[in-house]
C-alpha cells in the first residue's frame, strides 16, 4: 500500500481455427521479416532478447492485479501486435511495463476510467509505442524525452518523464485537464501501477466525476474520451454535473489540450 501526497491532496473453407492459425502465422512472419529490416537499419534489440520466459514481470503484475482495491480488467492480447508493440517499444520483459505489453491488450482501471497502455487491441484500440509515435518521438528505436503510459475519461495524460518534464528521471507526471499542468506525482512506473490498482481515485479525482459517471464510462472506448464545455480548465467549467459533455477522439483531446496549454503560455 502507498500512501502519497500531490498538489491535488489525495493519499494517490478451412475451420475457423486452421485459418485463424494461418492468418497469425502469416502475420508473424511478416513481423519476424519487418524486424529484420529494422534491427539492420537502427541497430537495436531483436525481439529475442526482449522477452524473457524464466524471469518475466508479468506475475508479479497479476498480483498486483489479483490483490487490487479497484476493479482491474485485463484485456486480451494479440500475440502479433503485442509482439510488434514489444520491438517496437524496446522494453524488456522483466520489467512491469515490458510484461504488460506482451501480456495484455492494455489494463482498464475503476470501470475504464483509466486506460494504461499495453500491445493494443480490443477496447484500447492502440499500443504504447503506436500512441507515443509522432507525439514522444519521431521514429520507432528513439530514445523518447518523455513516454504517454496512460490516460484517463476526461481527457487527462499519465506521462512518464525521460527528460522533458524535468530532472526526476522516471517518474510520472499527470496532464491534468482542469488546470493544464503538468503534475509531478513523484511515482515510478511500478508505482504508478500500485497507485491505480489501490488508490482512492475518487479523492484523487475530487470534483471531475459526475453523477451516473461509472455508467457511461464502462461503456467509453479506449480511444475516446469525454469533452466538456465550458472547459474544465475554465472558472465556469469547474461544476462538473453542470458542465456538457461529447465523445470525442483521444487524438483530437490531445491536440486540444497541448493547443489550449501554448495559448495560456502566451498570455
Amino acid at each position: 500500500m502507498i500512501t502519497l501526497r500531490n498538489q491535488r491532496g489525495y493519499n494517490i473453407k478451412l475451420s475457423a481455427n486452421k485459418k485463424g492459425r494461418i492468418i497469425k502465422s502469416t502475420a508473424l512472419m511478416l513481423l519476424i521479416l519487418t524486424n529484420l529490416i529494422v534491427i539492420a537499419q537502427n541497430n537495436i534489440r531483436p525481439l529475442e532478447e526482449l522477452i524473457n520466459y524464466s524471469d518475466s514481470g508479468w506475475p508479479l503484475v497479476s498480483k498486483w492485479i489479483n490483490s487490487a482495491k479497484n476493479k482491474v480488467e485485463v484485456l486480451p492480447a494479440d500475440s502479433v501486435m503485442s509482439k510488434d508493440a514489444l520491438f517496437k517499444i524496446q522494453v524488456t520483459t522483466r520489467s512491469p511495463m515490458g510484461a504488460i505489453v506482451l501480456y495484455s491488450g492494455g489494463l482498464l482501471i475503476d470501470n475504464g476510467w483509466i486506460r494504461i497502455l499495453g500491445g493494443g487491441g480490443g477496447k484500447i484500440n492502440r499500443s504504447l509505442p503506436d500512441w507515443n509515435k509522432g507525439r514522444s518521438f519521431k521514429e520507432f528505436g528513439e530514445t523518447p524525452s518523455f513516454l504517454l503510459i496512460a490516460d484517463d475519461a476526461i481527457g487527462g495524460f499519465y506521462l512518464l518523464n525521460g527528460g522533458a518534464l524535468g530532472k526526476d528521471l522516471g517518474k510520472v507526471y499527470y496532464f491534468s485537464p482542469d488546470d493544464l499542468e503538468y503534475e509531478p506525482l513523484d511515482l515510478s512506473y511500478s508505482q504508478f501501477l500500485l497507485f491505480s490498482f489501490n488508490s482512492d481515485l475518487d479523492a484523487f479525482y475530487k470534483g471531475l466525476r459526475w453523477k451516473g459517471w461509472k455508467k457511461e464510462v464502462s461503456n467509453l472506448p479506449g480511444d475516446k474520451v469525454y469533452n466538456f464545455i465550458p472547459f474544465l480548465w475554465t472558472k465556469e467549467g469547474k461544476n462538473i454535473n453542470k458542465d456538457s459533455r461529447k465523445v470525442i477522439s483521444i487524438e483530437e483531446q490531445y491536440n486540444l489540450n497541448l493547443d489550449f496549454r501554448k495559448q495560456l503560455e502566451k498570455h
